[in-house]
């Protein structure tokens, strides 16, 4: 196994609990729980620090869901295809927002010279997550008012706003159906139609 497939490893191993335990978490439940001696995470990480540190990196990355976008087929409606998104989006920004938050509720907070790559990321990553929504609406481009890239940022906009919400007040969570039924079709009702 090469050291970054084993730094790979333990970091899937580590993540579930990070999420649980956040930085309380001891370097002896990551091993028992990649099946591997204490002594092979400080082969491959200096601390742990470092293993904390990279399963932040795996939590933020948009690796996944990017893949998740890139196989939801073309042939389906676009309907189906953004509700597809939609779930993708939403379990990544709930594993974003449930390693993130434990571990700030254990007190662990990044080391400060992290601090700017990941807010000048941010952007990049918004690019990326744009285009791989827009990605999905191009196929039907031909139907709609607006270009694939705004219809993505108007997407992703609903999707964000929503996560925040939930995390300020206990209001109603919008199914990701209702998201793209209004997205796709506003929110009135058609002229005369009871509601």
């Amino acid at each position: 196994m090469s050291p970054e497939q084993r730094r790979a490893m333990i970091v899937a191993a580590a993540l579930p609990l990070v999420a649980e335990y956040g930085a309380a978490i001891t370097t002896s439940q990551i091993a028992r729980a990649a099946g591997i001696g204490e002594a092979t995470i400080f082969r491959a990480f200096t601390d742990k620090e470092e293993v904390l540190a990279a399963c932040l990196a795996e939590a933020l990355s948009p690796a996944h869901v990017l893949n998740e976008l890139a196989s939801i087929s073309l042939d389906e409606p676009l309907a189906v295809r953004l509700a597809e998104a939609a779930e993708a989006m939403r379990a990544h920004l709930e594993r974003m927002g449930t390693v993130i938050g434990t571990l700030h509720a254990f007190g662990h907070r990044r080391q400060t010279t992290d601090e700017r790559p990941v807010s000048s990321g941010r952007g990049a990553l918004m690019n990326e997550l744009r285009d791989g929504v827009a990605e999905l609406i191009e196929p039907d481009q031909a139907t709609l008012r607006l270009d694939p890239e705004k219809l993505s940022s108007i997407f992703l906009s609903m999707l964000f706003t929503q996560r925040r919400r939930l995390a300020d007040d206990e209001a109603p969570e919008l199914t990701p159906q209702e998201i793209v039924d209004v997205l796709l079709h506003g929110a009135l009702n058609e002229p005369g139609t009871p509601r």
